[in-house]
């Protein structure tokens, strides 16, 4: 009897540690589950984070170009070129030559930042001079015959006025100049 007596002593403490390491492994379980959820939660809260920053970065990237774009295009309007234009004739012993003369310069608001720069076009390119060359001199004494600006009733240089413009067409109706063709000065 003492074996039966011995059993029914420790029955109860080896139900009791059996129960105790049941109870154990099932705490256990729930832990893990539990730690797995919250594991879980934190998982997804950190993609939300990490995929807003990557958003945040990506706005405050574009937010930055649109103002630097926006500063650029404000400088860039302060800029602006100033042109303007002219007929010049040249002319020489051989040719005439009439060219549209266009100047530009940059500036950066009244401040200008280059010098003008000149674009030629050449317009005409002729021989009127060959004509001019073979009329005689106004302002040469050989050419002004005694009483002949008297008999006509002119001065010499409208003469001279009157044959350099023979060769153009002559402008229609009443004009105030002396010279029908008021581009040959750069009028425009």
């Amino acid at each position: 009897m003492h074996l039966d007596a011995l059993l029914w002593l420790f029955l109860p403490v080896f139900v009791a540690g059996g129960s105790a390491l049941l109870s154990f492994y099932i705490m256990q379980a729930k832990m893990e589950v539990a730690v797995s959820k919250e594991r879980e939660t934190l998982a997804e809260a950190q993609a939300t984070i990490s995929s807003q920053k990557v958003m945040m970065e990506e706005r405050i990237r574009a937010t930055e170009e649109s103002v630097k774009r926006a500063a650029l295009d404000e400088f860039l309007k302060d800029f602006r070129v100033e042109e303007r234009s002219y007929v010049r004739e040249t002319k020489s012993l051989e040719e005439a030559k009439r060219s549209m003369i266009m100047q530009e310069r940059l500036f950066f608001r009244n401040i200008p930042l280059s010098d003008w720069v000149e674009h030629e076009m050449v317009v005409e390119v002729g021989s009127d001079l060959k004509r001019l060359q073979e009329q005689v001199s106004v302002f040469s004494g050989a050419s002004l015959p005694a009483g002949s600006a008297a008999m006509d009733g002119r001065l010499p240089i409208s003469k001279l006025l009157d044959n350099t413009t023979q060769g153009r067409p002559q402008a229609s109706g009443p004009t105030n100049s002396l010279i029908p063709a008021h581009a040959v000065f750069g009028a425009q």
